[in-house]
């Protein structure tokens, strides 16, 4: 009797579940299961977009260090892609796709010469839309050659070492630090360089350092208008930019304290919602 009244309670607290509601209840698990399968797949293709523009820009550093400048083109957005610029200092900045890729029409690399740049703390940030993507890398590194003494008459003496000759030729041989603010772009499904801000922080001859060549330096226009040096080390100079800067670099001074130049990228929706590089 006992059992009976148990059953029969139990019986009617069991609330009955209707056909309709069932389906109601595996239509609403199904749709949380899409939402959180399609929020699974955002963030894989972000990771992998990171991953993706991380090697494209170690390649150009690889590329840049080997002087294959030719290979370094097809890693730019493609010509006549709206808003592609370079800039490389507080000189102006480079806005046609023709004047960017006169840099890379093939740096001459001479006997002697040794570029050997490396990148270290990127920090990605992959617009939610999936168009763009906004990176800050920190790169240290050495820049050096041989420059024959009478070109070397056409650089200022600070440039170089001092009282030392090899081969006969002058020698230079700079450690240097700089930031690169890049924003990329998707095009025809890959990730391309869109903008391309290098930011110097300092350089410095070998065993001067840093400080004492800023002394020297900071007031010089050479140090900003020198592209690179050339066959027999000559020097040679950036052409005239494409237009003034907006976004000023601030390399070390010793008049001066330091600011943030190179904001590091935040998330963000959309690449009109933020800054560019």
């Amino acid at each position: 009797m006992k059992l009976k009244a148990m059953l029969m309670a139990v019986a009617a607290g069991c609330a009955v579940t209707s056909p309709l509601a069932a389906k109601e209840d595996v239509t609403a698990e199904i749709a949380a299961l899409k939402a959180e399968v399609a929020q699974l797949r955002a963030t894989a293709q972000t990771a992998r977009d990171r991953g993706d523009i991380q090697n494209l820009f170690s390649r150009y550093m690889y590329l840049h260090n080997a002087f294959h400048d030719p290979e370094i083109v097809p890693l730019w957005a493609k010509k006549g892609t709206p808003g592609i610029r370079a800039q490389y200092s507080n000189n102006g900045v480079y806005t046609s796709w023709d004047s960017i890729m006169a840099y890379h029409a093939q740096r001459p690399n001479p006997k002697g010469k040794l570029v050997f740049h490396y990148l270290a703390s990127p920090l990605i940030e992959v617009a939610e839309d999936g168009k763009t993507a906004k990176a800050l890398f920190v790169m240290a590194g050495v820049e050096s050659g041989l420059t024959d003494v009478e070109a070397a008459k056409q650089a200022p003496e600070f440039m170089y070492v001092k009282d030392l000759l090899v081969d006969g030729k002058r020698v230079w041989m700079h450690e240097i630090m700089v930031k690169y603010g890049v924003d990329f772009i998707r095009q025809d499904g890959e990730w391309k360089i869109w903008h391309f801000h290098c930011y110097e922080v300092a350089r410095s001859p070998h065993g001067v350092g840093w400080i004492p060549f800023a002394a020297k330096s900071q007031d010089n226009p050479f140090a900003d208008d020198l592209m690179y040096f050339g066959e027999d080390g000559k020097p040679v100079l950036m052409p005239k930019p494409d237009a003034p800067v907006t976004m000023r670099n601030n390399p070390y001074r010793t008049d001066t304290g330091q600011t943030l130049d190179a904001p590091p990228p935040v998330p963000y929706r959309t690449i009109s919602e933020t800054f560019e590089y």
